[in-house]
């Protein structure tokens, strides 16, 4: 998950250790730092400070109540389900868990943790484990969690370490694929040439009628990119970077051919998702957060694995989202208990897994859901494309990589630059970054 896609979704409101890893799982910016949304209406109250020290009873667990602040980036669809979630722990507990959607959380937490004032647990995907542990923003509780790594899929459970240490706890899976139009496409495509025919068919501009939805960015633009063994960043190759490579080449290639053709001139997330959820396009590529705002527009949709493309195999990247535990738990207070009791009952709640798989398309990766027959179909599809993706990487020099690759692929999209020399532009600027 990039930042960008996070970071755009919180705005619109619509919905390496890990290198190594294959398959996956089984089923599965804020200028003013500024908080919005902050939920303190959870069931406990509580003061504004995060010391714990206010509620002297014993919780179910040894030790004292405490009050701890959780910070989250999520779309506006997925709010309400959380301010329910933490409602419901600080009703059952005698903890209080006070949580703020952040605007920006990737700039919050990298200022407010080293001063000692951001929360005790944060949610994102796993891409900042690597860097964020190296900068000293994390803790390590592996002796102090009551739960066993083994209750998720092995991906999950490597995905939330880094060198030995367990900085945080997963609880879903997430990657891109392809959902339809059921009142445009009769049937799921195959392969890209299956959809291209579809899309040549039902592509007209004019009308406002579009062939294909898909946000030209990094992360969604990974499975094709990706598709013909090329690479973004990979610590266990060498060179670790791929964008120059003529396979990388050939993808970006790929996708502008087949896919920018039927695409909105805008490459923006906000173009591109909301023609297919106002029922102007036959297809749309993007993520399980999407299908919140499908449901609530009605859209007649149904939900593939990602289609074929000749010669190759699409390879998007996919990822964990977890609890990252903050170096504010490291003293081991009571509201560091607090913050680690939630994240353990919110990662093991299969009612709430259950919940946010059928609601929100969210695929779990506790071990006794993975690959359940309770799951939605569309659960399941997105299963499949994560299960030919690639985790991103947990390297910390893989942040330096998001921005140029984006600034490339908004290039190529406009027609302002040649793929093979906006990659190579891109592999300069990070390779300078790193320095």
């Amino acid at each position: 998950m990039s930042m960008e896609r996070r970071a755009v979704l919180k705005k619109l409101g619509v919905a390496g250790t890990l290198g190594t890893l294959a398959g996956c799982v089984g089923v599965q910016e804020q200028s003013t730092a500024t908080q919005a949304n902050d939920d303190n209406s959870g069931g406990g109250g509580g003061s504004d400070d995060d010391s714990g020290s206010g509620d002297s009873e014993a919780t179910e667990s040894t030790g004292p109540a405490g009050t701890a602040k959780v910070w989250y980036s999520l779309p506006d669809t997925e709010i309400p389900a959380r301010k329910e979630a933490i409602e419901q722990f600080n009703s059952d507990t005698k903890h209080t868990i006070k949580g703020a959607d952040i605007a920006d959380l990737a700039k919050k937490t990298t200022s407010a943790i080293p001063a000692g004032q951001g929360p005790k647990l944060f949610e994102w995907a796993h891409d900042w484990v690597g860097d964020y542990s190296q900068r000293g923003f994390l803790t390590d509780q592996s002796d102090q969690l009551s739960i066993e790594l083994d209750s998720f899929t092995d991906a999950a459970a490597q995905a939330v370490q880094f060198n030995g240490n367990t900085v945080g706890l997963p609880h879903s899976a997430e990657t891109v694929t392809l959902i339809y139009n059921k009142d445009i496409v009769d049937e799921a495509p195959e392969s890209v040439a299956d959809m291209r025919a579809v899309m040549d068919d039902y592509h007209d501009p004019s009308s406002s009628q579009y062939g294909l939805g898909m946000p030209f960015d990094p992360y969604f633009a990974s499975a094709w990119l990706q598709a013909f063994g090329g690479y973004y960043f990979n610590p266990d190759k060498d060179p670790m970077l791929g964008l120059t490579k003529s396979e990388t080449v050939k993808g970006l290639n790929f996708a502008l051919d087949n896919f920018k053709p039927y695409m909105p001139k805008d490459p923006g997330y906000e173009a591109q998702a909301a023609v297919f959820a106002e029922g102007n396009a036959a297809f749309a590529i993007n993520g399980p957060w999407y299908l919140a705002t499908l449901n609530e527009k009605g859209v007649n949709y149904g939900v593939t694995k990602l289609p074929m493309p000749e010669g190759g195999e699409p390879n998007p990247y996919t990822g964990i989202t977890m609890w990252y535990f903050s170096k504010g738990m490291e003293d081991g207070d009571a509201s560091a208990a607090a913050a680690r009791q939630f994240a353990e009952w919110h990662v093991t709640n299969e009612d709430r897994a259950l919940q946010a798989a059928k609601e929100q398309g969210a695929i779990p990766v506790l071990s006794s859901l993975a690959g359940s027959d309770e799951l939605p179909d569309e659960v399941s599809a997105f299963s499949e494309s994560v299960a030919m993706g690639t985790p991103m990487p947990t390297h910390p020099k893989m942040n330096k990589v998001w921005s140029p690759v984006g600034s490339a692929l908004t290039k190529v999209f406009n027609g302002d630059a040649e793929p093979a020399a906006a990659l190579e532009q891109a592999e300069k600027e990070i390779r300078a970054n790193w320095e």
